[in-house]
């Protein structure tokens, strides 16, 4: 590998270093609005943060006091020079995994059981016109030893294109008394699925029609 090469390796892995501390810091400092993910973008005059919340006048805060005190830390902390933030609300928090596995993990933390948790959790999905949703825990659930286990509703779609296309995904951990417990949900959507199926059966019915009225 040449000399160039190991730089620009170095520059990507350094890139993406720096996007997933950001992502974890953000995470903390705007858990209470339902912090749902973020995106970075680069421009000549600076850096602008889209962050995506459930509750944006929670993240703001009054006459954006909130949010211009995360910039201003946000900053200090990454030693970024002109960087802005901007809040965008998520339409149906119910569909981002990364809000449905904080809300798990709240629950759980407030003393409510995992499978309890779970349920609503999947009812909730489900309800907001998911496909189909897997969320699966690990940890300390019946006795000492830990393990894991998958609740399912609908369809999730596990490899292809098809996965790729309408499955999205979040983890995340939380710490009770028993030990570590990990959440990870699957949430699989029907809009990012290209209509093929249904074109298909459309055509056939036309075809069907068409049939009828020529043998008349």
């Amino acid at each position: 590998m040449s000399a160039q090469q190991q730089s620009t390796v170095k520059s990507i892995i350094l890139t993406n270093r720096m996007y997933a501390e950001i992502d974890e810091y953000l995470e903390k400092e705007l858990m209470e609005a339902g912090y749902g993910g973020m995106e970075l973008q680069k421009s000549p005059v600076g850096i602008t943060i889209k962050v995506f919340v459930a509750r944006p006048g929670l993240a703001i805060g009054r006459r954006g006091t909130g949010i211009k005190d995360i910039t201003d830390r946000l900053a200090s902390r990454f030693g970024i020079p002109n960087v802005q933030i901007a809040v965008e609300e998520i339409q149906k928090p119910e569909l981002n995994p990364r809000v449905m596995a904080a809300r798990i993990a709240q629950i759980v933390q407030r003393g409510t059981p995992f499978r309890r948790a779970v349920t609503w959790a999947l009812n909730t999905i489900m309800a907001a016109g998911a496909m189909g949703a897997e969320i699966s825990v690990n940890g300390k659930l019946r006795s000492d030893r830990a393990h894991g286990e998958k609740y399912r509703a609908g369809i999730v779609p596990k490899s292809g294109d098809t996965a790729a296309r309408a499955v999205r995904e979040a983890t995340k951990d939380v710490l009770l008394k028993l030990g570590l417990y990990g959440i990870k949900v699957k949430i699989a959507l029907k809009d990012a699925i290209p209509p093929e199926f249904a074109l298909k059966e459309e055509v056939k019915q036309e075809e069907k029609k068409d049939g009828n009225t020529e043998s008349k």
